[in-house]
């Protein structure tokens, strides 16, 4: 393989591994990074990265954005890679993650953070339509309160909900005008 059939998913897990290595050696970290898998989502939106427990195997998976890496700067991808690195850590040693007090110390002293900034624009946002209540959400899927907005009220005031496809503008307020602007867009969906 040459450099001109290096992919940037390749690119990705050199970098990761690379700083994983170092991060591993500068912490004197009991990880063991044989035991370590790397994959790249071409497809993730919300998340810059996850970490998948192979108990049968005893086998940890780092999931890592594309999107992410091409949005972020390189100090703050390599942050997403320290904060699976705690939880690659807490699977190995412990057989469970999460982001309790345990995760919060380790990822302190790598200066992981705990939450990831969006990398994607949203599909959708959901706005309060009850005078000058600021609440407002938004999703990256059609879930539930987007596709049914009139059976969730206003987070703040308990107002009606109305939610927005972002690349359109195209608004509705219940299930059946979620069914309209879905048609109506077709292929823009």
């Amino acid at each position: 393989m040459t450099d001109a059939d290096l992919t940037i998913d390749d690119e990705i897990v050199a970098r990761a591994r690379i700083h994983a290595r170092e991060v591993i050696g500068e912490h004197d970290l009991a990880l063991e990074f044989d035991a370590l898998e790397w994959r790249v989502s071409a497809r993730a939106r919300r998340r810059a990265g996850l970490c998948r427990w192979h108990a049968d195997r005893e086998v940890a998976t780092i999931v890592l954005a594309r999107r992410a890496y091409e949005r972020y700067e390189w100090p703050e991808f390599a942050a997403v890679v320290r904060h699976e690195l705690v939880h690659a850590w807490e699977f190995q040693r412990f057989g469970e993650s999460g982001h309790g007090p345990r995760f919060r110390e380790l990822a302190a002293t790598l200066e992981a953070p705990r939450h990831c900034r969006s990398f994607a624009d949203p599909r959708y946002v959901l706005r309060c339509r009850e005078g000058d209540c600021p609440w407002r959400a938004t999703r990256h899927r059609a879930s539930k309160p987007v596709r049914a907005p009139d059976r969730y009220r206003c987070g703040e005031c308990g107002g009606v909900v109305e939610v927005e496809h972002a690349d359109s503008g195209r608004t509705w307020k219940s299930a059946s005008g979620f069914g309209v602007a879905k048609a109506a867009l077709g292929d823009e969906w």
